[in-house]
C-alpha cells in the first residue's frame, strides 16, 4: 500500500461498464446463461481491458461492447453500480460520480427509467455498506438518435435528487460534434439538470467552447486538448470550470501523445480547476490510488499540490449546497489531520 492510499480522495469520472471486474462478468454470465470467450479472470481480461498499445478512442470503447453484454438484467446492474462504489471505497474515496448511458442497457427490454432505477439503488446499497457517498450521472450517446437523447434527459429528469446529480455527452467524440446536440441540452437545463460534456478528448478546444456556450456545461470531461486554443482555455480558466481529467485513459486513447506531452501540470500551474478522476478503473486497469501516484510520480505534483486536486474535486461534485458542505468539510478536516 503506497503513501497516496490514505488521502482522502474524490472521483467525478468514472463510468460503470469501465468498472466491471472480471469476477462479476463471469457470475453475471453464469446466472444468466451468457457464453464467455473464456473461463477464467485471466482469460477474460483482453476482451476487457486496454493495454499499452491501444490505439485510438474507437479502439478504447471498443471494450464496452463486451462489458455492456453482462449490465443487461436490473440485478446486474444495481450489483455493478454497488461494486464500483465498493472498489472506489477500498481506495479511501469519499465521494463518487458513476455515469452509465441508460440506452446501452436495454438490449433485454429494459427501460431507460428502470436502468436508472437500478444503477441508483445499487447506489444506495454501497452506501450503507462502505464509508462513501455515491451518486449518478446519465449519459446520453453521440451515436444515438435525439428521441433516445431526450429519453434519458427526461428519465434523469425524474431521479434528480434521488440519486441523479447531472446529465453527460459521451462516446466517439471526432464523429460527433457537439452541436449536433443543442436540442438535447435545451431539455436538460428547461429541466434544471446540471450538465458535464466530454470534450477536447478526441476533439479540439472548439468541442469545450461549443460545450460550455451552447450547451451548458459546468464541468468538462476531459479537456486535455483545451490548450489548442489559448482564448478558450482563458475562458474556461475565467469561468472556473473544472476539467475532469483521467490520466491513464488520456494516455491510453491516444488523447495525447504520450507522458511528456500530457498537460496536467501546465493547466494547474495557469490555475485552471484540475481534478483527477479514473474513468474505467476496469478498462484501464486502474483505480484512484493509481492515477494520483501518477500525477505525483510523472508529474511532480507535492502532497499539498495534491491536497488542492482533491479539494477541487470535492468543491466540483454535483451536490445539492448542504451536501457539498458536509462533503468539503470532511475532505478539509480530513486533509488538515495529514497537515495538508
Amino acid at each position: 500500500m503506497n503513501r497516496w492510499h490514505a488521502l482522502p480522495k474524490v472521483d467525478l469520472h468514472v463510468h460503470l461498464d469501465g468498472s466491471l471486474r472480471p469476477a462479476t462478468v463471469l457470475a453475471i454470465a453464469a446466472a444468466e446463461g451468457i457464453g464467455l470467450p473464456a473461463a477464467t479472470e485471466a482469460g477474460l481480461l483482453p476482451h476487457m481491458q486496454a493495454d499499452d498499445d491501444c490505439r485510438s478512442l474507437p479502439e478504447y470503447l471498443s471494450k464496452f461492447a463486451f462489458t455492456t453484454r453482462f449490465l443487461q438484467s436490473g440485478a446486474a446492474l444495481e450489483r455493478a453500480a454497488f461494486e464500483t462504489l465498493e472498489q472506489a471505497a477500498a481506495q479511501n474515496c469519499r465521494y463518487a460520480e458513476v455515469r452509465f448511458a441508460p440506452q446501452l442497457h436495454r438490449l433485454k427490454g429494459m427501460r431507460a427509467e428502470e436502468a436508472v432505477h437500478y444503477v441508483t439503488e445499487g447506489l444506495k446499497r454501497a452506501e450503507k455498506q462502505f464509508d462513501i457517498q455515491g451518486r449518478a450521472i446519465a449519459i446520453c450517446m453521440r451515436n444515438h438518435d435525439r428521441a433516445a437523447n431526450l429519453e434519458v434527459v427526461e428519465a434523469a429528469a425524474r431521479y434528480a435528487g434521488r440519486g441523479i446529480v447531472a446529465v453527460d455527452l459521451a462516446g466517439d467524440e471526432a464523429a460527433y460534434p457537439p452541436d449536433r446536440f443543442r436540442d438535447v441540452f435545451a431539455l436538460a437545463d428547461k429541466r434544471g439538470l446540471p450538465v458535464t460534456i466530454h470534450a477536447g478528448e478526441a476533439g479540439g478546444a472548439e468541442n469545450v467552447l461549443e460545450a460550455v456556450e451552447r450547451l451548458g456545461a459546468s464541468r468538462i470531461g476531459h479537456g486535455v486538448r483545451l490548450r489548442e486554443d489559448p482564448a478558450v482555455l482563458q475562458r474556461v480558466l475565467e469561468r472556473r470550470i473544472p476539467l475532469e481529467m483521467c490520466p491513464s485513459s488520456n494516455i491510453q486513447t491516444k488523447a495525447v501523445n504520450g507522458w511528456d506531452d500530457y498537460p496536467i501540470r501546465d493547466y494547474f500551474d495557469r490555475g485552471l480547476v484540475v481534478t483527477v478522476n479514473t474513468d474505467n478503473p476496469g478498462v484501464s486497469g486502474t483505480d484512484i490510488t493509481r492515477e494520483y501516484g501518477i500525477v505525483a510520480e510523472k508529474f511532480g505534483f507535492s502532497d499539498r499540490e495534491l491536497a488542492v486536486l482533491i479539494r477541487n474535486g470535492a468543491r466540483a461534485a454535483f451536490l445539492g449546497e448542504t451536501e457539498k458542505r458536509a462533503l468539503t468539510k470532511r475532505i478539509d478536516d480530513e486533509l488538515a489531520a495529514m497537515r495538508l
